[in-house]
């Protein structure tokens, strides 16, 4: 007997054009088989598309490098049939008795024959749409299964007009697909438009009865301190006999140390009749006190293991499923104050500060590690929402998991943009797809492969663009919130008290989150679906404080520049690609970036809008000389853009603003524009800029008032708190330094505290340094630290050119914890160019505990000491510099010696391969690396720990660098 549970076919795929196969598919999975990647046929990348398949094998250039794009012929030259493609796989099943085997396929793009073992499957049109086919009948009795599916590209795939515009021509909207296919303005043209078997393909074995797509709902009583589990199941008998069932349900969760509690264990019995389908709702399961799941920068993210199974008198286990479950209440309004939306998560208020996102692989190479690094990557930077666009995917289940796992609330649009459905040039068909009720079906489909996430926050009909009347309203019917969840108080003791006949919340399609027609509607932009969003382009980083820069109390798009390293501009561009813009003078000052052409593909924007009367903020730092002072300085300006841009909506949290999603978070591709960390996963420096900006409870200068503002997202009050403020000129020296006590901050509210008045004392200095902390005056421990360059109005930046040749001194101490391959450092940098002021204890930046999301177990690691045998020598210390000074306990410690008095300034690290014949132009970053900060600056006698985690490729020797604008010698621990 087989075992029960499901097997993901992930591997040993092959893929021909269709064109090149002289043979039919039931030749193809009865006599003639292919036998291996020999002419047509070659490794498949599945789950991927047609596209990632050619690229895997070199059969097209890597369409991200460089032009290279322009070199691969696209489905509008070639016809559909270029990209039609077979992909075939093996897999071994033996089955005995009742069992049951169905073979899964999540998602194809966008349609497909199946053939299996000679006979012939159709699976029907639509990206968005689950097959589950029951094979059971047509398996080989040997157990050896031969598979092949021919893959037809969208119906509509368009043509991409000359000037390329937002969607192409619009065709793709006939279809139900993504629409970023076609290109936009931060996205060349997919040249298959997405053809493929795109995501998970499985099969799963099981017995005579099949659990279908379950449902769970919490509801909460008594201030949330009873909750209810609901849960219904569709059950599917399969056998010619009825089914005597015994259903489970447990309901566990993790304690210390992988140890599981039950809280819950039900047992139900049931007759299923032979052949039926039938729907079981659970009686509701009472948790007293349960850990609340939280989005990120509010609480934990609490989850509960939910493990259904269904037994068959006479058969044993037929069936079993189970899903991470948070215990989450999630309500929304209009906000009568601002006429934004206002999210409450467990009757708490949350300003949203996120991002919006795509996907993050335009040719679908999607992987749980990625979506782990990218979600990881948005708590990292304490965001709690992320917006899935509406021309992009219906996320999957990994995205949402991690979400869950993080704490990113997630609004998921369907597959409508203004642009492909409705306007833009040529004129698009304002009807959507052809097929509305492929579209609704795919819509219902995606609402049950995705409700029970914890993080899932809201549907949203489409993207600058309501779907059309039809859908739009069946969408409304379909999605129409339980009565429950429409109530605001929670004085009810259970939902049968509330109404005897009222449905359980679990039978609903969903009925736990709102919908809301489109992004610009119903509490988001002006509300009445005007193009109240944006804008897009670089700003003066003052202006995003002002009460004029932006009208409306939600704004779910605001973007600007995301120019990433140097390292990165080389690693995917050929050497043509790595000359700088050329800056041309305007009239009045201004200057005008002319990129070179392949920036211009890329979807380069510029640092500089004299429309908007920016100037260029890269040239506020002097003319930059090559790739690596461009890139430089343009981290300068991301840091300072991005920090602004959230630091000015916290300024009016609830007062004029309840939240903000910047356009966009990264790239699906190598882009240029609107991102915090590029295809490659290095961050930029606004990364940073946002990680600081987005903290819970966290000090800023109000860059319009040069009032200092303390903003407190939490729901607890701070008391016995201070603030700290200290510039610190070129020189070295403090003119200005302030302690302000006493002071509260209270929750859910930013407030207004002093004037840093500096810039209009007697003497100020054209460019200085602004150091800020709050903390705690019982232990001194930081609560937030937020270090600013500044220039006097109607200045710039151009002293800091020549601070670069400073020479200040650090002490630099390291240790480091290794996990299979995984690497932990933990880093001390010190500013010794002067000895901090003893009654000062906070230059220490002791940073008070909060709950984070590290997924390092240090327990379960050995610090890595000078002594260590070669055989467990990694290779992280395996040679030290002469300038390591002395080692003490495990640690490493480096002395770097300099003359000067000052801030070591804009210091960032980077990790390596260490590589003796390393050619020019050669990336040898190891990506991603998890920091705890980057892009920091540090104060004379200011200590700042650092933490960094990453995964080293087996047979690599990683070293560890550091680099800054005042300190060149690229220090390196090996």
């Amino acid at each position: 007997m087989a075992e029960i549970g499901t097997t993901r076919l992930d591997s040993g795929w092959l893929a021909a054009r269709s064109t090149e196969v002289p043979l039919s598919g039931t030749q193809l999975t009865t006599t003639h088989p292919p036998s291996g990647p020999t002419s047509p046929w070659m490794n498949a990348v599945v789950p991927g598309t047609v596209l990632a398949t050619l690229v895997k094998n070199e059969v097209v250039p890597d369409p991200f490098y460089g032009l290279q794009n322009e070199t691969i012929i696209d489905i509008a030259d070639s016809g559909r049939e270029y990209y039609t493609f077979w992909f075939f796989t093996t897999f071994q099943s033996n089955l005995s008795g009742n069992q049951r085997l169905d073979l899964n396929f999540r998602g194809i793009n966008y349609s497909a024959e199946l053939y299996l073992n000679g006979h012939q499957k159709v699976l029907p049109k639509g990206m968005f749409r689950r097959h589950s086919l029951d094979v059971t009948d047509i398996l080989h009795p040997d157990g050896q299964n031969l598979l092949a599916v021919l893959v037809h590209p969208p119906d509509h795939p368009g043509r991409i007009p000359s000037k390329g515009g937002q969607g192409g021509d619009h065709e793709i909207g006939k279809d139900v697909a993504t629409q970023y296919v076609e290109g936009w303005d931060w996205m060349a043209p997919i040249r298959d438009r997405n053809t493929g078997i795109w995501d998970e393909v499985s099969i799963s074995i099981t017995g005579p009865v099949k659990i279908v797509d379950p449902h769970l709902v919490s509801s909460f009583f008594d201030n949330y301190k009873r909750v209810y589990l609901h849960a219904t199941t569709e059950l599917e008998n399969r056998s010619g006999w009825v089914a005597q069932c015994s259903l489970n349900v447990q309901v566990t969760t993790e304690l210390e140390g992988n140890v599981c509690l039950v809280e819950h264990l039900e047992t139900q019995n049931l007759s299923i009749p032979a052949g039926s389908r039938v729907q079981y709702t659970f009686p509701e399961l009472f948790f007293y006190k349960p850990n609340l799941w939280w989005p990120n920068g509010m609480g934990k993210q609490s989850l509960y293991n939910v493990h259904i199974t269904v037994d068959v008198k006479g058969y044993g286990e037929s069936d079993a499923w189970s899903h991470l479950f948070g215990m989450r209440k999630i309500e929304s309004h209009i906000d009568s104050a601002t006429g934004g939306r206002l999210f409450k998560v467990n009757g708490q208020p949350i300003f949203i500060r996120g991002g919006n996102w795509i996907l993050s692989d335009g040719l679908l190479r999607l992987s749980k590690k990625r979506y782990k690094t990218d979600i990881k990557f948005h708590a990292d930077m304490n965001f709690n929402m992320l917006r899935c666009w509406g021309g992009g995917l219906a996320e999957r289940p990994e995205f949402y998991h991690y979400c869950d796992i993080y704490g990113l609330l997630v609004w998921q649009e369907f597959w409508i943009t203004g642009d492909v459905d409705g306007r833009g040039v040529p004129v698009s068909n304002p009807n959507g797809p052809l097929d509305h009720d492929l579209f609704l079906l795919c819509a219902r489909d995606t609402v049950k492969l995705l409700r029970n996430h914890a993080s899932l926050a809201l549907w949203v009909g489409g993207n600058e663009q309501v779907p059309p009347d039809d859908i739009n309203t069946a969408l409304k019917n379909d999605l129409r919130l339980h009565p429950y969840f429409e109530l605001s108080n929670e004085t009810s003791t259970s939902l049968e008290d509330s109404s005897p006949v009222l449905k359980d919340p679990s039978q609903y399609l969903d009925g736990t989150r709102v919908y809301i027609q489109g992004s610009m509607w119903d509490g988001f932009a002006n509300g009445k679906g005007d193009f109240t969003d944006g804008p897009y382009e670089i700003q003066n980083p003052e202006d995003f404080f002002k009460n004029n820069f932006y009208k409306y109390g939600f704004n779910p798009e605001v973007g600007s520049v995301g120019m990433p390293v140097a390292d990165t501009i080389r690693a995917t561009m050929p050497p043509e690609g790595w000359k700088i813009p050329v800056l041309k003078k305007l009239p009045g000052g201004y200057t005008e970036e002319i990129p070179n052409p392949i920036w211009e593909y890329h979807k380069y924007i510029p640092y500089s809008n004299p429309k908007k009367s920016v100037h260029d903020q890269i040239e506020l730092y002097g003319t930059p000389k090559d790739l690596d002072d461009f890139c430089l300085k343009a981290q300068l300006a991301n840091y300072i853009q991005y920090r602004a841009l959230l630091e000015g909506w916290t300024s009016h949290m609830w007062s004029k603003f309840t939240g903000v999603l910047i356009w966009k978070t990264q790239n699906p591709w190598t882009g240029l524009r609107g991102q915090f960390y590029d295809h490659l996963l290095d961050q930029t420096a606004g990364f940073y800029g946002c990680r600081t900006a987005a903290e819970p409870i966290h000090v800023q200068l109000n860059l319009a008032t040069y009032f200092i503002e303390v903003a407190n997202t939490t729901s607890e009050e701070l008391s016995n708190i201070a603030i700290e403020a200290s510039v610190w000129d070129l020189e070295g020296s403090c003119p200005y330094y302030k302690v302000f006590e006493k002071l509260s901050a209270p929750p859910k509210r930013t407030v207004s505290i002093v004037e840093m008045k500096y810039p209009k004392s007697k003497n100020p200095k054209p460019v200085y340094f602004l150091l800020l902390k709050l903390y705690n005056k019982s232990d001194y421990s930081i609560i937030s630290r937020n270090f600013y360059w500044l220039h006097l109005p109607g200045g710039d930046y151009k002293l800091l050119e020549p601070y670069r040749r400073k020479k200040i001194p650090l002490k630099i101490t390291s240790k480091a914890f290794i996990k299979g391959s995984t690497f932990e450092i933990e880093m001390h940098v010190q500013n010794t160019s002067k000895k901090a002021d003893s009654k000062n204890l906070t230059y220490l930046n002791n940073f008070m505990a909060r709950q984070g999301n590290g997924d390092f177990d240090m327990a379960s690691v050995e610090p890595v000491h000078s002594g260590t045998d070669e055989k467990h020598e990694v290779g992280l210390f395996r040679r030290i510099y002469s300038f390591f000074a002395k080692e003490n306990d495990g640690l490493r410690v480096a002395e770097v010696n300099g003359q000067d008095v000052g801030v070591a300034f804009f210091l960032h690290f980077s990790v390596h391969a260490l590589k003796t014949d390393r050619k020019e132009g050669e990336d040898t970053r190891i990506l991603p690396v998890h920091y705890s900060d980057n892009y920091f600056s540090l104060v004379p006698g200011e200590v700042m720990p650092i933490k960094l985690t990453f995964e080293v490729p087996s047979g690599v020797t990683p070293r560890v660098s550091l680099h800054g604008w005042n300190y060149h010698g690229g220090h390196t621990v090996h």
